[in-house]
């Protein structure tokens, strides 16, 4: 990990108020922050505020000042290791994660109602299990460490390990119910879920509290290898090479990246001019083009990519698995308004001899393989849309409650009121789109699927990206400058607003999915008799 972890609070020395009231001058100082008693003595001049902020608070519980400046959690991510010496007389421990009763801040419209103990046809004991265990994982492993990791545009490779050996990035894969061999050698589900429960609305929990990082990059590091670039591999490949390449990807030993976009083809997939000719001998392909804003691209050990092996169109788009080992594959990392941590990358390949056996799927049949998982692949971009919405909800609620301006708490301004009944109600449609196409995807048979579906879940995605926009717009107009500013209060929002034209983007653009889901309305009313 980047940052080590304080010893646990039972470790600690306690201690009175009056016991840190008699520490308050600049040359022995302390303050009590949220239960945790702090020595501030060699801090005072490195707070990023000057020392004269800290000062009027040495020897007191300044916790209710903190928080109109500072977010709790990622603060103590930064300096509990160093500067907290015990706690408060008193502290109450944070319970652990149930899967009994209600579930997360009970702030309405910050999680699914279900986690406030709705009634849901889609989740049972098994979810609700997951759900604790998936939220204690990421706020141990990954939330606490976010904003530094952004600030550096790094995340350690240790993360995607821990999150594999955990079984979490088997289950983003998008297969249900869980194979009776396993997924990549992980036998069975995490949380100790039973393989045959295993569905959809399980994959969408641990996407769901991934995303709670409120941050894309990291979200689409650890992501989109396994549900994106490796389904391919799962659903198309032969035997030795599925095996081989999903234990690895799977373990977090290794990265894979679909590598699809090029500079002049995003959203139409049928145009791609990367080209793969077979050699005279028929054991390789050259394989030549370029590709952008790849996903962890810039340190992929293997890349899904789609190169043209026939003639124009769709019909002559194959897909070959390219390591990057083999020679001749150069990426560079690329600077993005977001994303950080995602390794987007600029890739060539500069005659690459790609083995014969390294197709997946037919020969001139890869676009069929691409389309297949493109409602997995939006579907994903949805749930984080809709998490990334109900942050910027969360959040500007919370910080209309404690803010005051013109004499009256933000919240008791009918305008502040309006912008969050807007975002609720937004959030709240997106979330039954999504639980009733989820439920269709698992139930529907597939030649049926293929035809009522890509149409609506365009839509949704396009719904998703709109909802996220405005919510992040809306919450950082509460927020003022603290959601202008990286870090602080207002960072979660900061975040996500600098990353909505990286969700709205990829996987089809507003424009397109909006264009697709009407073209294919038309279609589906006239395949089921519609006279139009």
């Amino acid at each position: 990990m980047s940052s080590s972890s304080p010893p646990s609070s039972s470790a600690l020395p306690t201690f009175s108020l009056a016991d840190v009231a008699a520490h308050a001058t600049e040359s022995d100082a302390w303050i009590a922050v949220d239960g945790k008693v702090y020595d501030v003595t060699d801090f005072l001049d490195a707070h990023p505020g000057g020392k004269r902020i800290l000062a009027q608070h040495l020897g007191k519980d300044a916790t209710k000042q903190f928080a109109l400046f500072h977010n709790l959690d990622s603060v103590a991510a930064k300096y509990d290791s160093k500067l907290v010496i015990g706690t408060l007389v008193g502290r109450q421990e944070k319970e652990p994660y149930s899967s009994e009763g209600p579930f997360g801040s009970m702030i309405a419209f910050a999680d699914p109602a279900w986690y406030q103990d709705w009634e849901s046809p889609f989740h049972k004991e098994s979810h609700r299990k997951l759900r604790a265990w998936a939220r204690t994982l990421i706020e141990s492993l990954i939330i606490p460490h976010v904003f530094d990791w952004e600030q550096a545009d790094h995340m350690p490779a240790d993360v995607q390990k821990q999150l594999g050996a955990a079984g979490f990035l088997a289950g983003l894969v998008g297969v249900h119910p869980w194979p009776a061999g396993g997924i990549g050698g992980v036998k069975t589900p995490p949380a100790g879920v039973p393989p045959a429960e295993w569905d959809l609305f399980h994959e969408l929990i641990l996407c769901d509290e991934l995303a709670r990082s409120a941050s894309l990059g990291i979200g689409v590091a650890i992501n989109l290898g396994p549900s994106i670039a490796l389904p391919a591999v799962t659903l198309f490949a032969p035997a030795w090479m599925r095996d081989k390449i999903e234990k690895e990807v799977l373990a977090g030993d290794r990265a894979i990246a679909l590598a699809i976009t090029e500079p002049y083809a995003g959203s139409d997939v049928a145009n791609i001019t990367a080209s793969a000719v077979l050699e005279p001998d028929g054991t390789h392909y050259l394989l030549n083009g370029e590709k952008k804003w790849i996903t962890n691209g810039a340190w992929a050990d293997y890349f899904v990519v789609a190169a043209r092996t026939g003639g124009p169109g769709m019909t002559g788009i194959s897909l070959l698995l390219v390591e990057r080992s083999a020679g001749g594959v150069h990426s560079r990392k690329m600077h993005c308004q977001g994303s950080a941590c995602a390794g987007t990358a600029f890739v060539t390949f500069e005659n690459v001899r790609v083995p014969k056996r390294n197709l997946i799927g037919e020969e001139n049949k890869g676009f069929k393989c691409i389309m297949q998982n493109f409602n997995h692949e939006r579907i994903g971009i949805v749930i984080s849309a809709l998490r990334f919405s109900r942050i910027c909800f969360e959040d500007a609620l919370v910080h209309a409650h404690r803010r005051r301006t013109f004499g009256k708490l933000l919240f008791d301004h009918g305008v502040i009121r309006n912008k969050l009944a807007h975002m609720a109600r937004q959030i709240e449609a997106t979330q039954a789109w999504l639980d009733s196409i989820l439920y269709q995807m698992m139930t529907m048979k597939p030649e049926k699927a293929s035809v009522l579906l890509a149409g609506p879940t365009a839509l949704l995605k396009a719904q998703s990206t709109v909802c996220v926009e405005y919510c992040a717009r809306e919450a950082s107009q509460i927020f003022g400058g603290l959601g202008y500013t990286k870090g602080g209060l207002g960072e979660r929002v900061e975040r996500i607003y600098r990353n909505v034209r990286g969700i709205a983007i990829p996987g089809g653009s507003e424009e397109i999915m909006l264009d697709l889901g009407s073209r294919q309305a038309l279609k589906v009313s006239k395949y089921l008799g519609a006279k139009i």
